[in-house]
């Protein structure tokens, strides 16, 4: 999953700088005499922490960091698994709670029981996963939109479904989005999935609209960005306090708000792991360890806009305008994992067809 992740153009181009500073998806080089070993961080597109925090790793840990950006987490898992028999990593990051069971299956991952895998967390995964972060896909919405007309928002999925509700909303395929799948899924652990296909059904007559993914979504179609025309959109509870945090002018509060409408709220949960047959077991030791420091879990909040798992971590300020949501729903892992495939399928079939 892309997961979870709050992906803003801006922060992307961060992104873009620590790798290509790291000599991220850079081919293998032979290392020179003297030279400090490297390690192999496999991780998917949105990963993004401050170039210092990671040279000051490097410096601790004696070794050159080769980050390797693989999109979608889900497509970071299936480079995994394609090539298990000659591991393309030592330690891997962002396999989330849609992904773990698959993770599992194909036995990618290797056990590691040191202080981050026994230290007290927020939300939890399945060993050999140490959870790092996690976040929350939701609906938001423009809120000078809704002001200006006086336009009830919606508190029921059902709500939603009403004639001229529906094509107030743009969602992301999930057949190509990672945040659409989750609200994809939010739905099923909601409703189950015929009850959920019906309302996906109700809402395709009534105007739904789809993008590709989140930043045409965000960007092109949500009515809080010029030329938009959709007031609602999926995307995240930490959206509002990112638009705060990026605005170029001052802001008391974010134009956007977050609901926390049952049914359409799906929470995220991202961990670190050991690659089985991966080499430099030590450093990515050090590695999971770094993952789960008061300095990572501090800076990570502005910079993936994902929530801390480690309750010590005081949340940045901005966060204050990312209120957790009360409620969630998802169907289990191993629905997740048995049956997404095919929830897409129809979904496609039922929307899109």
């Amino acid at each position: 999953m892309n997961h979870g992740i709050f992906s803003l153009s801006r922060r992307r181009a961060s992104v873009l700088l620590i790798v290509s500073t790291l000599g991220v998806a850079a081919a293998p080089a032979a290392v020179a005499a003297g030279a400090a070993p490297e390690l192999r961080l496999l991780t998917h597109s949105a990963f993004a922490l401050p170039k210092p925090l990671l040279d000051q790793f490097q410096k601790d840990a004696g070794v050159k960091l080769r980050i390797t950006k693989a999109g979608d987490a889900g497509e970071m898992l299936n480079k995994l698994i394609l090539t298990r028999k000659a591991p393309i990593a030592d330690v891997v990051f962002g396999i989330d709670n849609t992904l773990a069971a698959k993770a599992l299956a194909a036995d990618v991952l290797d056990v590691y029981s040191g202080a981050a895998a026994q230290r007290p967390s927020a939300v939890a995964l399945p060993a050999p996963l140490v959870p790092v972060d996690y976040g929350y896909v939701t609906l938001n919405y423009d809120k000078a939109w809704f002001n200006k007309r006086a336009v009830a928002l919606p508190k029921t999925l059902e709500d939603l479904a009403q004639p001229g509700a529906a094509k107030l909303l743009v969602v992301q395929n999930p057949a190509t989005s990672s945040t659409g799948y989750a609200f994809l899924l939010a739905t099923i652990g909601a409703m189950g999935e015929e009850k959920a296909f019906d309302w996906w059904a109700r809402m395709r007559k009534g105007g739904l609209k789809v993008a590709k993914g989140w930043s045409e979504s965000y960007y092109t179609n949500f009515s809080h960005t010029p030329g938009g025309a959709y007031p609602l959109t999926v995307s995240y509870a930490s959206s509002p306090a990112a638009e705060v945090f990026y605005s170029k002018t001052k802001l008391s509060e974010p134009p956007t708000g977050s609901l926390s409408v049952p049914g359409a709220v799906f929470r995220q949960v991202e961990g670190v792991a050991l690659v089985k047959g991966g080499k430099a077991r030590a450093a990515a030791e050090k590695f999971i360890e770094f993952m789960r420091s008061p300095d990572v879990q501090k800076q990570m909040q502005t910079e993936m806009w994902m929530y801390p798992v480690d309750a010590d971590v005081a949340r940045a300020e901005v966060m204050q305008f990312a209120p957790e949501p009360a409620i969630f729903d998802t169907p289990s892992d191993q629905d997740i994992a048995d049956k997404g495939a095919a929830w897409v399928a129809r979904w496609t079939k039922v929307v899109l067809k």
